[in-house]
């Protein structure tokens, strides 16, 4: 019988996995199926003398298998490359992933469906990579594209596993560019992968005390001999100190290294290895030939990449050092991991330097990692609508709060010496207490142990970090002293605590899933605000400080912290348990922006407590975000299903509108220089800008072009208030139109004028000759517009933002997915874009088949000259004394592929100044 907690948390591990074992492993088993299992199970172990929680047992069972993830899919080239896992999948012993897999399982409490994806995922990597085990000289180079925070650390330690058990004896981990994030990824490859502590140990098999940790310390594992130079302290990187502690023999056993990604260590470490296992090659350099080497790149994106404006000049360092290592091995494979792959996708793929070889460019495959259901990313918390009728929008949840009153505490724009006033704003003030309730109502919940943390992230400059710490720690001990004074502040204090518990947290768990455990009384949360408040501290993470994020000392007890940074916050780190993000640094770039979100990851029984205080302005341009990435992503998934290689891809992606401030200009090929393409493209405004008369203006330049319509074709409207339709336009009232219309400056992807040129170069070569035009208008509408003398009714596009204050509108989907082929397109033409939509979902194993063709589809189906504009007058609620409002106009643009894949070169520095956007150079981080 069951008689220590322990003994209660193995009988518990244990019923899971039989109940999972009797569940249908091929697909989500139901409500009666899952409470059928557990009834067997329970009656089981009941008979044996076990002890369980019926009620908690089944719980746990229905979050498990709730969790749904699609399959993923990418791009290949088998140039140059010998099919050979199938037949490695007999011959050789796959302990280490076995070991992993049930790690995952039993300690992690992965849900089943998720850990089979990681093993289908790591394996279609690892075939792409070449037999390590294969004869001769060669090399390849991929990229993994995942969502920031979603698990791409736990996917490459699973396929670092399966690599060292094919044969590859030298992995290379480069694992960020600061010493605390490497020290993370360390500790992780320590417990999924080596087994044991290295601040220990260097090998699985030394002598002495072993000191066993994660997946090496599970009852009945197996003790796989296996070594790491490197070690998990703060200071645990390789250099002299570690190669000369190297006390075991290369090529016998795998040997896993977690490095800095830093020229210097990579140097250090190339030189090394070549000096202990190299051999001169003809030209003098020494060679490594009898081990392959597999590099796993952690942040792709970041300092790898070579940002010289000539591709075929010296590199910069790092980006050169990481080449020299692969060229000192015979037989070399390299993977990046991003969840921002615009600057990879702008690397040269023909560049080839005389002594480092090729660059990075993912020449043999690129593959998309989806998340499963339970990853809160960003789609989930800026909402995203799909252009495909068969697959649900993503609404938003409500977990962003709107910051408008910081800009006189820290402004946007500060110098290194300024000094924030005094008073905290008051959305700070109320965010500081919405971490305090989120600790205490976990706490209720049962999770007292439990890492808790805030982010406050609103400079990039050290000494204002400092300031802002002793600030925040300053209101944090005013929480404290005036609740614990009784018949002083107390009562009303715990006023004001209540007060936002009834008004925010009460209303928001109501908009998620039933769930009883979450429903807690204020009674019982405020009996846990004292000690939820007492364990937090406040530390600065910069590279000028001395605090750490020191979550594995406080593993057992929980570390409640809020953490003040910048730079170091924005990339690969993890707040563990973070539920409260204050954060008002800005980007001008995508990548950045969505590396700095490190609010998006896995909350489990939480999620409704998480709150992200951010001003309007930024939340619009995460929403711009979110749909750009996911149209990336969307693009990977639709050439997969068309065959098309990693280079027609990159060629794609870097001429596209995505290259509009994806990333910075000097991760851009030839750095001030953007080849722009709208090929295959259906850019749409979603972003209006309503000051100085923009309104006015467009809806006046929408008149002359309806004007200049009827002159040029005749225009079709069945009744009023209904569509009207021009075929037959030539290109040049199109580009006027485009030429005319003003956007908003924050619309970064949507650029008018460039849209225009890109037109007039596709003409130049006899392309898009003709359009279709259609004024979308919805017939029901109760106030139908004038326009050119044909009533149009305006649709309804909710504002995602606070309109009045920002002096925008911004919606989420102008587009209704059917007008861009309902219009234009010959039904057999529906047809081959649906089936393309089709043959894409099921690649990625989605379970509903779409019924309707996406977006991407269409417009490859489209010919030359079949280019559609839709234009659509967007209709905004009437002013508080009633008076109506000019509707907004908005276009959509569908283009067919350019065989001529027509880009127009942009000089960025000028062009994008004139078009009312920042400059994007790198910022220089103060840290």
């Amino acid at each position: 019988m069951s008689s220590t907690p322990e003994d209660s948390l193995e009988s518990l591990a244990k019923a899971r996995r039989l109940v999972l074992a009797l569940l249908s492993q091929d697909r989500q088993p139901t409500p009666d199926e899952v409470q059928n299992a557990v009834t067997v199970i329970f009656g089981m172990l009941a008979g044996q003398g076990e002890v369980l929680d019926r009620d908690q047992l089944a719980k746990e069972i229905e979050v498990l298998t709730a969790v749904f993830q699609e399959g993923s899919s990418g791009l290949e080239s088998d140039s140059g490359h010998e099919p050979w896992l199938p037949e490695a999948k007999n011959d050789r012993a796959w302990d280490f992933w076995e070991r992993y897999r049930r790690y995952l399982e039993d300690v992690r409490n992965l849900p089943p469906v998720v850990v089979r994806r990681l093993d289908q995922s790591t394996d279609e990597v690892l075939s792409q990579l070449e037999d390590p085990r294969r004869v001769g000289s060669w090399r390849r180079t991929g990229l993994v594209i995942g969502q920031v925070q979603s698990g791409k650390t736990g996917q490459y330690i699973g396929l670092a596993a399966k690599a060292v058990d094919a044969g590859y004896q030298f992995v290379v981990i480069l694992a960020g560019i600061h010493n605390d994030l490497r020290s993370q990824t360390q500790l992780r490859v320590d417990e999924g992968l080596l087994g044991f502590d290295t601040q220990h140990q260097q090998r699985s098999n030394q002598n002495g005390k072993s000191r066993l940790m994660g997946a090496g310390r599970m009852p009945g594992a197996r003790k796989l001999d296996i070594a790491s130079p490197t070690n998990s302290s703060e200071k645990g990187d390789f250099g002299r100190q570690a190669a000369n502690a190297v006390n075991f023999p290369l090529g016998r056993f795998p040997v896993v290294l977690v490095v800095k990604k830093h020229w210097k260590i990579l140097e250090y470490l190339r030189t090394w290895v070549t000096e202990v296992q190299g051999t001169e090659d003809e030209s003098g350099n020494k060679v490594v030939r009898d081990i392959p080497l597999f590099v796993i790149d952690d942040e792709a994106d970041n300092a790898s990449i070579n940002t010289e404006r000539d591709p075929d000049a010296d590199p910069t360092k790092t980006n050169g050092a990481i080449r020299e290592l692969m060229k000192s091995f015979e037989k070399s494979a390299y993977v990046g991991y991003t969840a921002t792959p615009f600057a990879n996708i702008y690397i040269d793929p023909d560049v080839d330097h005389a002594e480092l070889g090729a660059d990075l460019f993912p020449d043999s495959f690129i593959r998309t990692l989806p998340s499963p259901t339970n990853y809160l990313g960003p789609e989930r918390v800026f909402g995203l609508q799909v252009d495909n009728d068969d697959e649900e929008d993503v609404p938003p949840l409500p977990l962003v709060r709107p910051v408008d009153d910081a800009e006189s505490w820290i402004p946007s724009k500060h110098k290194s010496s300024f000094v924030p006033s005094d008073d905290l704003p008051r959305s700070l003030r109320e965010a500081i207490s919405s971490f305090v309730l989120a600790s205490a109502a976990r706490r209720v919940r049962g999770q007292t142990k439990v890492h808790n943390s805030m982010l406050v992230h609103v400079t990039r400059f050290t000494a204002v970090q400092g300031i802002v710490r002793d600030q925040v720690d300053d209101y944090l001990r005013l929480l404290v002293d005036s609740l614990r004074d009784r018949y002083g502040q107390a009562p009303q204090r715990m006023a004001e605590f209540r007060a936002l518990w009834e008004r925010d947290f009460v209303p928001t768990t109501d908009h998620f899933p039933a769930d009883e455990a979450r429903r807690i009384t204020w009674e019982d949360v405020s009996s846990q605000l004292m000690p939820a408040l007492r364990k937090i501290v406040v530390k600065t993470v910069n590279g000028a400080s001395r605090d750490a994020l020191d979550y594995y000392e406080h593993r057992r007890t929980g570390l409640s912290v809020i953490a003040i940074g910048g730079q170091k916050l924005s990339r690969g780190l993890t707040l563990e348990g973070l539920t409260v993000s204050y954060y008002l640094r800005t980007s001008s770039t995508y990548d950045t922006l969505l590396q700095m979100g490190r609010w998006f990851g896995y909350r489990p029984g939480h999620e409704d407590l998480c709150r992200l205080y951010t001003t309007p302005d930024l939340q619009a341009k995460y929403i711009e975000v979110t749909a750009a990435t996911d149209e990336l992503r969307r693009e990977v998934e639709e050439m997969a299903a068309l065959n098309l290689s990693p280079r027609y891809f990159g060629l794609k992606v870097r001429a596209s509108s995505l290259g509009l401030a994806v990333t910075a200009a000097n991760k851009m090929r030839q750095g001030t220089k953007v080849m722009l393409s709208y090929s295959g493209e259906g850019p749409e405004t979603v972003i209006f800008d309503l000051t100085d008369g923009v309104p006015e203006h467009n809806l006046k330049v929408l008149g002359d072009f309806v004007r200049r319509l009827d002159g040029l074709a005749t225009a079709d409207q069945k009744t009023a208030g209904a569509n009207v339709t021009w075929k037959q336009v030539p290109s040049e009232a199109v580009v006027d139109f485009l030429t005319r219309y003003e956007t908003d400056r924050m619309a970064q992807r949507v650029r008018p004028r460039f849209i225009a040129k890109y037109i007039e170069q596709c003409m130049a070569v006899g392309e898009l000759p003709k359009w279709t035009v259609v004024l979308v208008g919805k017939q029901a509408a109760e106030d139908p517009q004038d326009i050119a003398g044909y009533s149009l009714g305006p649709v309804k596009r909710s504002p995602l933002n606070d309109v009045e204050s920002d002096g925008r509108y911004t919606i989420r989907r102008l587009l209704s997915p059917p007008d861009e082929y309902l219009f234009d397109l010959h039904p057999d033409q529906v047809k081959a874009a649906l089936e393309a939509t089709q043959k894409a979902a099921a690649i990625k194993k989605r379970e509903k088949v779409p019924q309707s063709p996406s977006g991407d589809h269409v417009r490859w189906q489209r010919r030359a000259d079949q280019a559609l504009l839709l234009v659509y007058l967007v209709e905004r609620p009437a002013t508080e004394d009633g008076e109506a409002r000019l509707p907004l106009v908005g276009f959509k643009a569908s283009f067919p592929r350019s065989e001529h894949q027509s880009d127009t070169e942009y000089v960025v520095n000028a062009i994008w100044q004139k078009e009312g956007l920042d400059a994007l150079d790198d910022e220089e981080d103060d840290e």
